[in-house]
């Protein structure tokens, strides 16, 4: 799941937990906005780790060093 996904999921999730008012016999739509928010939410903290801390890990070291020494 990307960033985007993520914010889309909390943006729904805000929509239907504080914006909807209706009443729906057999689930509540209010918990399924704040299910959708949490999924986002931990979906954002994976996809941030995920970019922070293993990306760089998984590129090596582009340039070498070398020395020229000039021996006389």
């Amino acid at each position: 799941m990307g960033i985007g996904t993520s914010i889309f999921l909390i943006a729904i999730g805000a929509i239907l937990r504080f914006a909807v008012s209706v009443q729906a016999s057999g689930f509540s739509i209010h918990t399924i906005g704040v299910i959708l928010m949490v999924v986002g939410a931990i979906g954002l903290a994976i996809s941030l780790l995920w970019m922070t801390l293993w990306a760089d890990r998984a590129v090596g070291p582009d340039t070498v060093v070398t020395r020229r020494r000039d021996v006389y």
